[in-house]
């Protein structure tokens, strides 16, 4: 049986925080994603989630300096989950995209969402 462990998403970055290790560049990037529908009533609701990439830079991601706040993103990649125990001593389970590919849209126009 063939597995897969892909996810793609298109938004925009809210938060980027670069890293050096021993010469190798490592972004923290935030990225949010819409999804426009109508509730009952039929009024127009755009829900927001917010996403946490981990992006390497290496053979398909380049210049991770340039990525900023407000810039729009196409990320693919595999989702990866991660247990750590808080500082209140709980457990819990964090959910990081670890990204494979980021291209930066040079759309000029706004995305646009369908109701």
């Amino acid at each position: 049986m063939e597995q897969l462990n892909r996810i793609e998403l298109r938004g925009t970055v809210g938060s980027v925080r670069l890293q050096t290790f021993s010469e190798n560049v490592m972004a923290r990037i935030t990225v949010a994603t819409n999804y426009a529908y109508k509730d009952r009533e039929g009024a127009a609701v755009i829900d927001t989630s917010w996403h946490s990439v981990v992006a390497w830079e290496g053979k398909n991601i380049h210049g991770l300096d340039k990525i900023v706040r407000g810039t729009k993103v196409h990320v693919t990649g595999r989702l990866r989950y991660q247990k750590y125990t808080g500082s209140d001593g709980v457990e819990r389970v964090s959910a990081d995209i670890v990204a494979n590919k980021i291209a930066v849209i040079d759309d000029p126009e706004p995305l646009q969402y369908e109701v």
